[in-house]
């Protein structure tokens, strides 16, 4: 058995970046912007010929949630993925068919403000909103406690979330997890005409292409344009600037408090080379976290789950299967 204590010592984990197998690309959905089809990424664009819409009611609202539903059910506990700040479900393109290879039953859910839901009639993006429309979609559809997943800001979606609804939560696996900023700062004090004029340099191509290089090291730059569209593809409806500007100036996530009450038993993931969130606080978040255990990716930066696939999906694997931990180098 695998014991989870927060003083477990940290591993360093090798593992191959390449998938060992091929995807074909599908038909898109309509919904999605057009631009969807310049993406040469051949994951990406298998990952976005699945997505679809369920209808989540909540708030006397109903929306569209775009989401990539399991093909099969499992005994296991389903596997639920998060994605990081002004992102979607397409950060999971390399890492989902792997767990999915795997039999794991797998979600990969849009944020509710970010990735490909229809926002026409826009709600309140605020922590709060985010969270219900989060458990009704849960309670409606995915229905079990499940292992979430949260990649950097989503690690403090997935803190919040499981600590207002742990029935909801099995166990929890962070990702070079943002959870030490209080919030959006001095954002929320923003005139609003500052904050839209921030949120269009949001979605700028060179403002994207700049998060790509802190990021990664050594991608192409043909590699790093597409990355950057299929990054910024959520950014071309019309409710984006809106539906972001609203959850800047509510004050965003502020997860201190809840940190130490998480009861679950958690997986922390880091890249050891991360430039964006510090390296430092893996072994921080993994002492205030009760139970709690540390994996360090080397020669990987902020997004393990896009930069290094094979080794997130075997850690998660374990981690699901509760089996004791060997790792081995593989070349």
């Amino acid at each position: 058995m695998l014991t989870l204590t927060a003083s477990f010592t940290p591993v360093h984990v090798q593992c191959r970046s390449q998938m060992p197998f091929n995807v074909v690309a599908d038909r898109f959905p309509t919904f999605l912007p057009k631009q969807v089809e310049e993406i040469k990424d051949q994951f990406a664009r298998k990952l976005a010929a699945r997505i679809e819409r369920l209808p989540v009611s909540f708030s006397e609202s109903c929306i569209m949630s775009s989401c990539v539903k399991p093909l099969t059910t499992s005994k296991a506990s389903p596997v639920v993925l998060l994605h990081g700040f002004d992102s979607s479900c397409l950060e999971w393109r390399y890492t989902y068919p792997l767990l999915e290879e795997a039999g794991l039953e797998t979600w990969a859910l849009d944020i509710l403000g970010w990735g490909f839901s229809d926002l026409g009639k826009l709600p309140s993006c605020d922590v709060a909103t985010k969270r219900e429309h989060f458990y009704q979609l849960w309670k409606s559809y995915i229905m079990r406690p499940m292992i979430l997943v949260g990649p950097s800001l989503g690690a403090a979606v997935a803190i919040d979330f499981a600590v207002n609804h742990p029935e909801a939560v099995e166990k929890l696996v962070l990702i070079d997890a943002s959870v030490y900023v209080e919030g959006t700062g001095n954002l929320e004090k923003l005139p609003k005409t500052m904050a839209y004029a921030g949120v269009y340099l949001l979605k700028s191509i060179p403002l994207r292409f700049y998060v790509n290089f802190m990021a990664f090291s050594g991608i192409s730059f043909s590699t790093s344009i597409d990355w950057t569209n299929i990054g910024r593809l959520h950014c071309l409806y019309p409710w984006w600037e809106d539906a972001t500007v609203n959850f800047m100036i509510s004050g965003g996530y502020n997860v201190l408090s809840q940190i130490k009450q998480v009861k679950q038993k958690t997986l922390v993931i880091w890249g050891e080379d991360d430039k964006i969130v510090s390296n430092k606080l893996a072994v921080r978040l993994q002492g205030d976290l009760p139970e709690a255990i540390l994996r360090q990716i080397p020669n990987c930066g902020h997004l393990p789950h896009v930069e290094k696939p094979s080794c997130v999906s075997k850690l998660v694997l374990e981690f699901v299967e509760n089996t004791k931990t060997q790792y081995v180098s593989q070349h």
